[in-house]
């Protein structure tokens, strides 16, 4: 399994280069106008998918590895809210979003198969506390990404933008 995590985690960031380049060819109220997605437009979406990811590292973070890679989330504010928007420029939400791939790409490196049979304890948005396998919520890590990724994808479409393959199989080795 931890060999499929490393492989979500440099698919994650090969897809949101693909869509950050992708959305750069668009003027700025295109990238904020509303356009009925789930956190409205294409930079709400973008924004969720961050604030998301700061959630479940901060989280991740807890774990009684104290996995180095994660030091400088621990330092980091909670988001408030889910549709937070923390960057309303596109230039700082493309370097926020280079520096978390950063992060999980080494953090990825950094885990133990040990690791991931934890029970890690969290509370959610709601403060509702759940004890679940650490490995799985990793996957539902990557998951929630690609889901909101595919939303984005759709925006730019929209916009005459195609990201191009987006497909996970095109970064899986041949035997």
């Amino acid at each position: 399994m931890l060999e499929q995590l490393r492989l979500l985690g440099g698919y994650n960031q090969w897809m949101n280069q693909k869509i950050y380049n992708a959305a750069a060819q668009l003027p700025t109220d295109e990238l904020a106008r509303d356009r009925g997605a789930f956190f409205g437009s294409l930079l709400g979406t973008l924004n969720h998918i961050i604030v998301a990811d700061i959630i479940w590292l901060l989280r991740f973070s807890e774990h009684p590895a104290q996995h180095p890679a994660l030091d400088e989330i621990r330092a980091q504010p909670k988001p408030q809210a889910l549709a937070q928007i923390l960057f309303d420029d596109f230039t700082a939400l493309s370097m926020e979003r280079n520096r978390l791939d950063g992060v999980i790409i080494t953090w990825c490196g950094q885990l133990a198969s040990s690791d991931l049979d934890h029970k890690l304890t969290y509370r959610n948005m709601k403060g509702e506390t759940s004890v679940k396998n650490f490995g799985s919520l990793m996957l539902h890590f990557f998951n929630h990404q690609t889901h909101h990724r595919g939303q984005a994808t759709t925006l730019l479409s929209q916009q005459g933008l195609d990201v191009g393959v987006t497909d996970l199989l095109a970064l899986i080795a041949s035997d």
